[in-house]
């Protein structure tokens, strides 16, 4: 077999539509027993960027289920007014399935009153 320059390769991905270069990836992957994700020391933030994200004014929050307590009935009747759209079915595999984000990317004060109606319930929330 005659061996292919770097360009030549390049050349050729290049001619590949994005689903056969997937499928290309994944025999790969396959055939020598590696993986194409990036190390997460690579995909990592830069150090120096994270403190300067982190002095910014948070202004989404995530509103977290951590536990139903012992009031598991009461929770999940709140849960199916905090969270729009649930029937009841799925407002209890959401509260059984605790530790569970509830709501994300909301702000504050939809935050802070679902904490509040929650809590009242008898639920354990964080929000982040």
């Amino acid at each position: 077999m005659a061996k292919l320059s770097t360009t030549e390769l390049i050349d050729a991905f290049k001619e590949l539509t994005l689903l056969e270069l997937s499928e290309f990836v994944k025999e790969f992957e396959d055939t020598f027993d590696v993986t194409a994700a990036a190390p997460a020391a690579v995909v990592a933030a830069a150090p120096g960027a994270a403190p300067a994200a982190a002095a910014e004014e948070q202004d989404e929050f995530d509103v977290v289920l951590e536990s139903a307590g012992e009031k598991k009935i009461q929770v999940i009747k709140v849960v199916r007014e905090v969270v729009s759209g649930l029937g009841l079915k799925e407002a209890k595999e959401l509260v059984e399935a605790a530790p569970k984000a509830l709501l994300e990317k909301v702000d504050k004060e939809a935050a802070e009153a679902a904490k509040e109606k929650l809590e009242a319930a008898g639920a354990k929330i964080t929000i982040k």
